[in-house]
């Protein structure tokens, strides 16, 4: 039979087919086409793999009379397509209708069959040769003439590799003064339904669920036992190999189930508990299939309560989690050595301060370091009774603006956000604030005005309390600057805190603080580290102007960043407000020595320059993902599980950066270590798939999957090899080539050795 292609636009053509069939076509074809409305899709080698029809079991329907109506797909041998849970890879099939007098009910979906890939790691749920997917409907009371049937199938059709089909049906139905079966399709519907798993209420059977623990931990595993009994006392049968299809269930990431021996209707249930806490309690939900297809089997529908999930102890070590039922989804969602592994808090304290130490050597923070060197200097020979107070200002700069952070976390999760280090780097306006501040900072060392009650430059002796404001100000500043940045050690840190309780939060964000301060506290009041101080001089004013663009470079970057979050308008509207500021700097410079009426006029002006420039400029659109481009290799894929999963199956290891534009780490390790020739080779070498998880914007999907490693921020890097795709290898922060091409290596031998 020769096949009509169907697309969304083609609904014309579609019924010029029909048409054409009933004026030319013989008896059979054209009850064939009037009955039926067909279309095929997901072409390959010259063939469509599926074929879809829409369907009714009534040739014709009486006004306000029940009829069955549903989508019929023919796959070639070998292609299947999803059940409503895909499993761990796929896509669930989708069939939306459209029906102008007629009510349609919920879609019936037969009992799916298990697929495996050949190395059994990707497990999957779904239909192959043939199968009916349909519901129950109603015409309206009012119905004449004839209803319009349409339904837009939308289905992921897989053999090795996976076509996605979607396809356009539509038909009419006679309205008359009876209903009329229809005995091409009736028994198929029939068929159908038998396929159809029932509750245990109606089939006769009970079924009781005991958990070993309750409630549930998150992340945690957990085991029990389900145990069915058969109507009036008979046996329950034997079950045959995957028995046990489940469901999603929001806030478990794993269920199944074991036959127990020697004990007929009685399964030993492990699953696992989502990382997240749910918003309701989760239900035990699946298909369970009793007997045996040659002796005919019996598919119960099965919905049980489980138990709350409550969050996990502060301190607690997150469990692995191996295969999840969530889709569309890889095997991939277990770190290897990450979420496995128990940090005490006490090692997680001394890996943040660590972290925060090793911040100043990161080179987004070292444009206010540099400006922070030079304030030291000047006052430890100008103040010399007071640089321990400058350290300290400059210490609660530090760990009051990073305490604020953690509250600003706290209150987000509470929220119920998924948050991260760095996070507000993904906000426009919160850009373009910082960019603003450093071109002010700037302008001031240029001396287009002076910060302090007297105008003199910095090299002369201020104010004390002006003194302490300003030390304070510059270690907010580098809390500021040191976010988007993630230094060995950090990363793990920040993710254990931020999966952890309040008071865990809170410790690390200050020992963080700590940590990023000490290296300047220690140059200023330890006597000995003073020598290597320079004198003052009139060097001082000139390092002050050089400083000033250490500054402006910052800002650059700022500017690309914001390039990345909302394309080039918005780097021209940030640019556009950056001229504003400078406006409003030379103005209040200007007034700055003026008194009275003349300085409340200028400072009046500025302020209006600044809030007008703002309300013009400050409007950002944010920019695809399509658009958007984080990675500089050439041959980066978007990261998507799916696809992630597809190369996974044909056999390729893959590396996965998850990266973002303001995450200057992420471009170090990108210029210097993953363009490099040598590890390019590498990855060509071992036929390497290559993704990008883009954080730059807000991504839950990311967020999510850094958490399930015991990340908080960026860079992270995964190395999966196809022969063991639920153990990863989790990269440092900072790359090397030679640790990227010796993973790589490392996952292509393992498949190697697997076959």
């Amino acid at each position: 039979m020769t096949l009509q292609r169907v697309r969304r636009s083609n609904w014309g053509g579609l019924l010029f087919a029909a048409v054409l069939g009933l004026c030319l076509g013989a008896g059979e074809a054209r009850a064939q086409l009037s009955s039926t409305a067909v279309a095929s899709g997901a072409p390959d080698e010259g063939n469509d793999r599926v074929e879809a029809a829409l369907l009714t079991d009534v040739a014709q329907v009486k006004a306000g009379d029940a009829f069955r109506v549903g989508v019929r797909f023919r796959m070639d041998p070998g292609w299947h397509i999803y059940w409503k849970n895909p499993g761990e890879s796929g896509l669930a099939s989708e069939v939306t209708w459209d029906t102008p007098g007629t009510t349609v009910g919920a879609q019936q979906w037969p009992a799916p069959s298990t697929f495996r890939t050949s190395d059994g790691y990707i497990t999957t749920y779904g239909y192959a040769d043939e199968v009916l997917l349909f519901a129950d409907a109603r015409a309206s009371e009012k119905a004449e003439g004839s209803l319009q049937l349409s339904a837009a199938a939308d289905v992921l059709v897989c053999e090795v590799h996976c076509l996605p089909a979607q396809l356009m049906l539509t038909r009419n139905l006679p309205v008359g003064p009876e209903t009329q079966s229809d005995p091409a399709h009736a028994p198929g519907f029939d068929a159908a339904r038998a396929r159809v798993p029932v509750s245990p209420e109606s089939s006769g059977h009970e079924v009781t669920l005991a958990l070993d623990t309750r409630p549930l931990t998150a992340g945690k595993p957990f085991t029990g036992t389900l145990t069915v009994t058969a109507p009036r006392g008979q046996p329950v049968p034997a079950v045959e190999k995957d028995f046990f299809v489940p469901e999603r269930i929001p806030g478990i990431a794993r269920l199944a189930l074991s036959p127990v021996a020697g004990r007929p209707g009685t399964f030993k249930l492990e699953g696992e508990a989502a990382p997240d806490v749910p918003a309701q309690e989760p239900r035990f939900a699946g298909v369970l299939r009793l007997g045996s297809a040659s002796a005919g089997a019996t598919a119960l529908t099965l919905s049980l309560p489980l138990a709350s999930v409550v969050a996990a102890a502060p301190g607690a070590p997150a469990a692995s989690a191996t295969k999840a039922v969530d889709a569309p989804k890889p095997a991939v969602v277990a770190p290897a050595g990450a979420a496995e592994s128990s940090l005490s808090l006490g090692l997680v304290l001394l890996f943040a301060f660590l972290g925060g130490a090793l911040l100043n050597l990161m080179p987004c923070v070292f444009p206010v370091l540099a400006l922070k060197a030079y304030g030291f200097t000047r006052t430890v020979h100008a103040e010399q009774g007071k640089v321990g107070l400058h350290a300290l200002a400059y210490a609660g700069g530090i760990v009051g603006s990073l305490m604020v952070l953690a509250g600003v976390v706290l209150a987000l999760r509470a929220g119920g956000s998924s948050v991260g280090w760095g996070f507000q780097f993904q906000e426009p306006l919160f850009v373009a604030a910082v960019a603003a501040v450093l071109v002010a900072f700037a302008l001031n060392l240029f001396g287009v005005f002076h910060v302090g009650t007297d105008g003199t430059a910095l090299v002369e002796k201020v104010d004390s309390s002006h003194g302490f404001s300003r030390s304070a100000g510059e270690g907010v500043l580098a809390v500021v600057l040191a976010t988007p940045c993630s230094a060995p050690l950090l990363g793990t840190a920040v993710g254990f805190a931020l999966a952890a309780g309040p008071l865990t939060v809170l410790a690390t964000f200050f020992m963080l603080g700590l940590g990023l301060a000490l290296p300047f506290c220690l140059l200023v009041l330890v006597p000995g580290l003073r020598k290597f101080l320079p004198k003052p001089g009139a060097w001082m004013e000139r390092g002050k102007q050089l400083l000033g663009f250490a500054l402006l470079g910052t800002t650059v970057w700022l500017v690309w960043v914001m390039g990345g979050l909302t394309g080039v308008d918005g780097m021209a509207r940030l640019l556009a407000f950056l001229a504003v500021v400078g406006l409003g700097a030379w103005l209040y410079g200007l007034v700055q020595g003026a008194s009275g009426g003349r300085k409340a006029a200028g400072v009046a002006a500025v302020v209006a320059v600044l809030v007008v420039g703002g309300v013009f400029s400050l409007r950002f659109e944010e920019t695809g993902p399509a658009v958007r481009k984080s990675s500089m290799v050439a041959e980066a894929q978007p990261w998507d599980e799916a696809a992630v999963a597809a190369a996974l199956k044909a056999g390729q290891p893959v590396f996965i950066d998850f990266t973002a534009d303001w995450c200057l780490t992420c471009k170090f390790n990108e210029r210097t270590v993953l363009t490099r020739e040598d590890v390019r080779a590498a990855f060509s070498q071992h036929k390497v798939a290559f993704f990008v998880a883009d954080w730059t914007r807000r991504d839950e999907r990311i967020s999510a999957k850094l958490a399930e490693f015991g990340r908080a921020g960026v860079p992270m890097y995964l190395v999966v090899s196809p022969a063991a795709p639920d153990k990863p290898e989790v990269l440092p922060e900072l790359l090397t080539s030679d640790s990227v091409t010796d993973a790589v290596r490392r996952a292509a031998e393992r498949v190697a050795d697997a076959t």
